[in-house]
């Protein structure tokens, strides 16, 4: 489970939940029990405190 600090991070990644960018630069957050799409962030920055697809800590 992720905790925040307080300090403009999170420890440890958010549970069953990846991301990956998408084709418009834009990342996507994935649901890894469904596999549906959830949330697009439109600034081009990653969501804080969520897994890569292709880093490995999620299945």
């Amino acid at each position: 489970m992720a905790k925040n600090t307080g300090d403009g991070f999170r420890r440890g990644s958010v549970d069953d939940r990846t991301q990956f960018k998408a084709p418009n630069g834009n990342y996507v957050k994935r649901d890894t029990d469904s596999g549906r799409f959830m949330d697009q962030k439109s600034d081009g920055r990653p969501f804080k405190g969520v897994a890569q697809e292709k880093d490995g800590r999620r299945k």
